[in-house]
């Protein structure tokens, strides 16, 4: 006497955790893009032949119009005046003096005054803080060639 199996297998290959899989991963890439670029403040920067590595995580924009904003650990820019300001930056320095990162870059647009952006730098100095200018990369054809940088 022949006994009949009662379970059979299935030879299909069901997609729902794969799917489930892929929008986790779709969703994970939408999240992190926005850290590529922390601000949506337009400020057009001044070209520089000379770049550096080094990536402050505290940020000082000054637009166009001679607003200041400032902007620490990856968070949304405040407006601020010069006296916030000052108050900003006397807390970034007491950050410093405890061992945190004591350089802030400056984003100015290249239409702000110098003198804005002197009290901005001279605010920083006030503090003992050190304060790096942003620029963006020149094109190679306006860079000084090795001749004239000697």
């Amino acid at each position: 006497m022949a006994l009949k199996r009662q379970n059979t297998m299935m030879a299909a290959f069901s997609m729902a955790s794969m799917t489930d899989v892929i929008f986790l991963l779709l969703i994970f890439f939408m999240v992190t893009s926005t850290f590529v670029f922390p601000t949506a403040l337009e400020v057009n920067l001044p070209e520089s032949s000379k770049q550096t590595a080094l990536k402050p995580s505290t940020r000082v924009y000054i637009d166009k119009e001679g607003v200041i904003y400032a902007t620490a650990d990856q968070s949304e820019p405040v407006a601020m005046d010069e006296n916030t300001l000052l108050g900003f930056l006397q807390s970034m320095s007491a950050n410093a003096a405890d061992g945190g990162d004591n350089y802030i870059a400056v984003y100015a647009d290249e239409e702000v005054t110098y003198g804005a952006l002197v009290r901005v730098l001279d605010l920083g100095a006030q503090n003992n803080l050190k304060m790096v200018l942003a620029t963006k990369p020149a094109p190679a054809s306006a860079r000084p060639s090795a001749q004239q940088a000697r």
